[in-house]
Order: C-alpha cells, then structure tokens, then sequence
C-alpha cells in the first residue's frame, strides 16, 4: 500500500510540482491550498508525512503544527520556508517540526528527505525499547520512555518526541560531553540532511522546560563540541 503524504502548500505551481513528483514516486498524495482545511484533514485521516507551507491563507503553518502536536498527532512534519528565513527555520523546529526545506528547492533533495523521515519514522515505530516498562528518575525529572512521558516535580511537562529522545539520551549518560553529531546520529538518524542548528533548537527548548524544577537536571554548552548533562546536587550538599 503506497504510503500517504498531506501537502499544505497554496502556492499553484509550487503544489503541483509537488504532487506529481511525490506521486510519480509512488506516493498516494493529497494537496490542500487552505491552511485550516489542511488542519482538519490531517486530524481526520491518517497520513505518513505532512509537507506544509508556512504562510497560508486561513492559518499559518505554526499554528497548524502546534494544535496537531497538542492534539497528540505525531506525523512526521516536513516544513517549507522562506530562503535564508533562519528564524522561520527556528520557530518550524520549536513547534514540532520534523524537517525542512528552503524555497526553492531542488526535486531530487525534497524525495531525499521524504524518504529519510519516512524512513525514520519506520525505524522509530519498529524499534523495541530497551528501557520498556521502566522509570528513569534523575533529580525531580520522572521519565518514561514507553510514553514518551516526563514528569517533572510530580506535573507532566510537554515535550515533542524528538526533545524527547534528546532528554532521554543526555539522561542515560550523566556526565559524559556528547557530541551535536552523536545526537543527530543517534535522534534524527545518520541519513538526516538538515544541520546542527536542529540539535541547538531542541536543547535550547529543553533547557526552558526543565528550568521549572527546583532539583531540575541542567544541560551544560561545551563550546565548539555539544552538550552534557549534569546532575542536580543533593540539598545540604557542600559546594566544592
């Protein structure tokens, strides 16, 4: 059965550039010009990739992204940006982006990373837990990596499942100076096309989560390297 794609896109030309690509690579493919209509399609049906356009008539592609992600919708979300609109870029990721391309765009490059996130996501969805059924606790954080779920001070605190996966690994090695390639790798997979800015985008949104514990887990820079996660110091402890 050929794996179904939602585009989001208004733009005549650029839309049917689009589908007749993505079909003629055997994608069952559906495109919608309106941006609330393209909204309710996606939360009525099931799709194994939303390709969305930031500016649309009716409603952006943002908001579009946050109320799926709020409505617990995970499909993998490719969206299309201005070029050198680095700040669409940032905002795209921060509301659960799974991926991006910059206007214009070369046809053999957008299948590439439909393919890649496709593929991603198969990966993700096969792949047995190795801490299934477990509760990984790490200061006030409560982490359950079956529900893709955190609790944080005894409340539930939302996180998009790659920030998720981020928390997640930085957790399992406490301590230890993790590359940003390691993290891209071990996430968003070796064959991911986007760059390093992704993984500075996830960390920085985490960082704001988890600012909101008392005995909170901290996310250290190492400049020009990547990140490392530091335990939160017993109370009463004598600092060094």
């Amino acid at each position: 059965m050929s794996q179904k794609v939602l585009v989001i896109e208004d733009e005549p030309t650029l839309a049917r550039l689009l589908s007749y690509n993505l079909t003629q690579e055997g994608y069952d493919t559906t495109v919608i010009d309106h941006g609330a209509e393209g909204l309710q399609l996606a939360l009525q049906r099931s799709f194994e990739l939303i390709i969305l356009d930031i500016m649309l008539p009716g409603m952006n592609g943002f908001e579009i992204l946050t109320r799926l992600r709020q409505s617990g919708n995970r499909t993998p979300v490719i969206v299309l940006t201005a070029r050198n609109a680095e700040e669409e870029v940032v905002q795209g990721l921060k509301h659960g982006a799974d991926d991006y391309m910059t206007k214009p765009f070369g046809v053999a490059e957008l299948l590439a990373r439909v393919s890649a996130v496709l593929r991603r996501t198969s990966q993700d969805e096969g792949k047995p837990s190795e801490t299934s059924g477990k509760v990984i606790t790490a200061g006030d954080l409560s982490i359950y990596p079956e529900r893709y779920e955190v609790v944080l001070d005894g409340e539930s605190i939302p996180l998009r499942p790659k920030e998720f996966e981020v928390l997640l690994y930085l957790v399992q090695r406490p301590g230890m100076v993790i590359t940003r390639d390691d993290l891209m790798n071990v996430v968003w997979g070796f064959d991911y096309i986007g760059g390093q800015r992704t993984v500075d985008v996830h960390v920085s949104s985490l960082r704001k989560k988890l600012e909101l514990g008392q005995q909170s887990v901290q996310i250290e820079s190492i400049r020009g390297v990547g990140y490392k996660l530091v335990m939160p110091k017993k109370l009463g402890s004598p600092k060094k």
